[in-house]
């Protein structure tokens, strides 16, 4: 991960720098000195592209004296408008068009939230290349350091290892998301879930034996066809007064989904080694609150499995009984990831008690018509909750719309040999997705968020590189710490 300090707005002594230029205000101080240190080469370059300070524009100027590199100006947008997510947006545009030199200073000026713009450098910053070359090709021509130049340095230096947390653990979500199907099937996910002990965790994990006991006959279902054994594990962080009922994260953790025996077309098919991240996003979740030592308690239950196709492979027709005694007509088995939910929600709200229960997944390709790439699909029992999931996704970027649900829906889950079917057909398929789970939470406040159309970006955008985004740690940390945290 990126190397981040802080130190006070003086003009480095060469090298690369970026400074982030706010549009229709006072040329920042430092943009003066360096203009003067230069023969005025960063106004030349400011005249010719008509640089004005403009949100996500930035200039590249190469070699424009004084020892200097590269100076890069990001454009920030007018200075009463930014924000927390602007912050983080214009660290990772700097972070990106800073290159591949090893070390650079950001000038922050006298902006705000020169933390978050070194959190958003962090996160743009971020690449994935262990498979590229050797170890040894990975370790260069990458940004491994960067000083953050700010008006207040000690309180930006104060607010970082928090946010530091949070950036670790969107960089473990990427990470989980992007290895690949043949390195991280279930029982190496769950290991290395087991290493966040270190943090400070409780983990445990169940194996097959241990779940067919629960009677999680729905997760079980997906998993049989595949040789990768299931595993469901459990991470809790008791950062909390010891009675507080926690807080619940559930993640599906599908680590390859071919579709089964309803199988999926082959093109494209590549992508489903990241249908576990709603797994990989509640695993991130739980490093960043335990590397902060939030003051919550708080439980990640994530279900591992693996979608294949093979002789022992669940077929369409089955009913298969879930933990919660209710019995499932499976009539798609590519409709998997709600099965394996249905399990581990009912398991969290029996054993934890909790106060509230989120899960994450990426569910539905319905979701993906309905919302684009843009924002995740928000579905809740609860007012109170979804508003308050919605406020956090405003606040850091990681947008959500509420969907509708209502009983109205519950009819096109009518099986004739079973409590439900797992599919309603294509219309409103996200919402009908939705009212399944909603049957194995009872009346604890619960949303569920359709992230198949977030989790992955197949370019590079608002400062991110492309990949998978981590969407939903940020999201929950702030939801989290703005809304249930103690101070």
């Amino acid at each position: 991960m990126l190397e981040i300090s802080f130190s006070a707005e003086t003009l480095p002594q060469g090298g690369a720098l970026a400074l982030l230029v706010p549009e229709g205000a006072e040329t920042p101080a430092l943009f003066k000195s360096l203009d003067d240190a230069t023969q005025g080469a960063l106004s030349r370059a400011v005249k010719v592209d008509e640089f004005t300070g403009k949100e996500g524009a930035s200039t590249v100027v190469l070699a424009p004296g004084a020892g200097f590199d590269r100076v890069v100006l990001i454009g920030v947008g007018r200075t009463e408008a930014f924000g927390v997510k602007e912050a983080e947006k214009a660290g990772g545009i700097a972070a990106t068009a800073l290159g591949r030199v090893e070390k650079a200073a950001l000038s922050v000026g006298s902006l705000p939230h020169a933390a978050h713009v070194a959190l958003g450098a962090v996160l743009g910053a971020y690449h994935f290349s262990l498979y590229h070359g050797t170890p040894e090709d990975n370790k260069t021509h990458r940004l491994a350091a960067l000083a953050v130049l700010a008006a207040d340095p000690a309180q930006a230096e104060a607010a970082w290892p928090a946010l530091s947390a949070v950036a670790r653990g969107v960089v473990l979500t990427r990470d989980l998301v992007t290895e690949p199907a043949n390195v991280l099937n279930p029982v190496e996910f769950a290991e290395r879930v087991s290493t966040l002990r270190s943090l400070g965790l409780d983990v445990e994990v169940l194996d097959q034996p241990a779940m067919e006991k629960l009677g999680f006959g729905a997760l079980l279902g997906v998993a049989q066809g595949s040789d990768a054994e299931p595993r469901t594990v459990i991470m809790r962080w008791n950062g909390g007064e010891k009675d507080d009922a926690p807080l619940a994260f559930i993640g599906k953790g599908v680590t390859f989904d071919s579709g089964g025996i309803s199988i999926k077309p082959a093109a494209g098919m590549e992508e489903m080694k990241w249908d576990m991240a709603g797994a990989a996003t509640v695993t991130g979740l739980m490093a960043a609150l335990a590397g902060r030592k939030a003051k919550v308690n708080a439980v990640g239950v994530i279900g591992l499995v693996e979608n294949m196709v093979s002789g022992n492979a669940q077929r369409p027709g089955d009913v298969v009984r879930s933990a919660s005694g209710q019995t499932i007509e499976v009539l798609n088995t590519d409709a998997e990831g709600r099965l394996v939910l249905a399990d581990i929600l009912w398991y969290a709200r029996e054993r934890f008690a909790p106060k509230l229960m989120v899960d994450l997944a990426t569910l539905t390709g319905a979701i993906i018509i309905s919302l684009g790439h843009e924002y995740a699909g928000l579905f809740s029992n609860d007012d109170t909750l979804a508003g308050g999931l919605a406020q956090a996704g405003e606040v850091t970027g990681d947008k959500l719309w509420r969907m509708p649900m209502g009983k109205e829906y519950d009819a096109l889950l009518k099986s004739d040999i079973a409590d439900m079917k797992n599919i309603g057909g294509r219309p409103g398929g996200s919402i009908t997705a939705a009212q399944f789970l909603k049957r194995f939470v009872g009346e604890t406040p619960w949303a569920h968020l359709d992230i198949a159309g977030t989790a992955w970006s197949s370019k590079p955008r608002n400062g991110q590189p492309k990949g998978a985004t981590g969407f939903g740690v940020r999201l929950l940390d702030t939801f989290v710490r703005t809304q249930h945290e103690k101070a």
